[in-house]
């Protein structure tokens, strides 16, 4: 089932970000007093009760400043286009003004369901102030401080109202996953390669795809969905030269996915957006595979050439495959499946437990935790608590005592064990009085 998506919309400075972060519990977005601080959209996946949805902050938009606000309109739109709920964000310390008006007249034309927030409502006066709102027209306004965290749950409650429960699909037993990449990689020629035939539209424009498209389809006897991301919904420049939104269309694939296959165009070569966008995978916990695409169009750099530079460029993700083909002339192509295949079983792999503690105790006599303040960490005893990915629990005498390198130290370990090649793993350390 796929998640809605929720966008956080209004002027500079009126306590989006602020809101954003309440909603999320954590602080992702930037605030600062500057208006307009808040420049890219910032995405989460947020559950309240037993609803889960997309969040998206959007940048201030400001009508005075025309050239700094030209983006932040077209991706204020791009997010207004993808919501099916929008929250349109009032400072309730200030009256309305004409970019509300304008916001508002925006908001209108989107055909979507409009909650209006009346943010820094936090005392009795305030309060009483909110009937002035109602001159924009809308019906449903409710009073929030996102500083104080007043009227939140309210707020969420008249989100979610009509939102279906979050269930996991348990019917559909195909192993899925996602092409996620920034505009132009190749993901579509990827998927009719994969495909081997024209299922997906592929021209040179950037963002010509308008949409996620699953199909199903058979490798060696097993049951498979390909989800291609490259879609946004609005042609024209203003769209074409945003990359932003495929972060939001990978977030949604991801989240759909048992795997994430992240494609690279080896003609432009490795930038900051493409480790972006591998970042949401891994957050997600899920395998991955890289694709360097293109490959035909390298004439100077050989794979083991190329590999280091990846290795390089994307340090968080060491224990990745990487494949290397050309979905254009079809080259290498038939590298991809078996990766994907294997990536995804890691991820479902299960380790017997007195291997696994067999395997940490000579970790800890080959290494020992550095001493902290006079104390040393001790490990009694591993267990493997889940899968997809694997997860592991550390019964310790102190979960303070846990320095990252040494946590480090004990993934490489296990990962030097045991097969695990392409998924993340995870660690959850508890004290051993915790466990009683």
């Amino acid at each position: 089932m796929k998640m809605p998506t929720v966008a956080l919309v209004g002027r500079p400075n009126v306590g989006k970000s602020t809101i954003f972060n309440k909603i999320v519990g954590k602080k992702i977005s930037i605030i600062e007093d500057t208006p307009g601080v808040t420049r890219d959209r910032i995405y989460s996946k947020v559950t309240y009760n037993d609803y889960k949805f997309h969040l998206i902050d959007t940048g201030g938009i400001d009508l005075g400043l025309e050239d700094f606000n030209k983006e932040i309109i077209a991706q204020a739109s791009l997010a207004i286009d993808e919501a099916d709920v929008i929250v349109f964000i009032l400072d309730g310390k200030e009256e309305l003004n004409r970019n509300d008006f304008a916001i508002r007249d925006m908001l209108r034309k989107s055909g979507k369901r409009i909650i209006v927030a009346v943010n820094k409502i936090d005392n009795e006066k305030r309060k009483n102030d909110i009937y002035n709102y109602y001159e924009l027209g809308f019906d449903n306004i409710i009073p929030v401080s996102g500083e104080h965290g007043l009227g939140i749950s309210d707020l969420l409650d008249e989100v979610t109202k009509d939102f279906n429960k979050y269930t996991v699909d348990e019917e559909d037993n195909r192993i899925k996953f996602c092409v996620i990449g920034r505009p132009n990689v190749g993901k579509s020629s990827l998927v009719n390669a994969v495909l081997g035939e024209e299922k997906v539209i592929v021209s040179n424009v950037a963002g010509t795809t308008r949409d996620a498209i699953d199909t199903p389809f058979t490798y060696d006897k097993e049951e498979y969905t390909i989800i291609d991301t490259a879609g946004i919904r609005k042609s024209g420049k203003i769209y074409e030269n945003i990359e932003k939104y495929s972060v939001l269309r990978a977030m949604k694939a991801i989240e759909r996915s048992n795997v994430c296959v992240i494609v690279i165009n080896a003609e432009e070569g490795i930038i900051e957006h493409d480790k972006h966008i591998a970042s949401y995978a891994l957050e997600s916990g899920k395998p991955m595979v890289l694709v360097v695409n293109k490959w035909d169009t390298v004439k100077d750099d050989t794979i083991a050439e190329y590999t280091k530079l990846m290795r390089a460029e994307f340090q968080f993700l060491s224990y990745v495959p990487i494949v290397f083909l050309s979905a254009k002339t079809k080259k290498r192509i038939h590298t991809l499946m078996p990766e994907i295949k294997k990536v995804y079983d890691n991820s479902r792999k299960e380790i017997k437990t007195s291997v696994l503690n067999n395997v940490i105790r000579d970790a800890v006599i080959l290494h020992e935790p550095p001493s902290y303040k006079g104390k040393r960490l001790k490990i009694y005893f591993v267990s493997q608590q889940g899968i997809e990915p694997p997860k592991f629990t550390f019964s310790v005498n102190s979960k303070n005592l846990v320095h990252f390198s040494y946590e480090r130290y004990l993934e490489n370990k296990i990962r030097e064990s045991f097969d695990l090649e392409g998924t993340p793993i995870e660690f959850e350390f508890k004290n051993r009085r915790e466990d009683t």
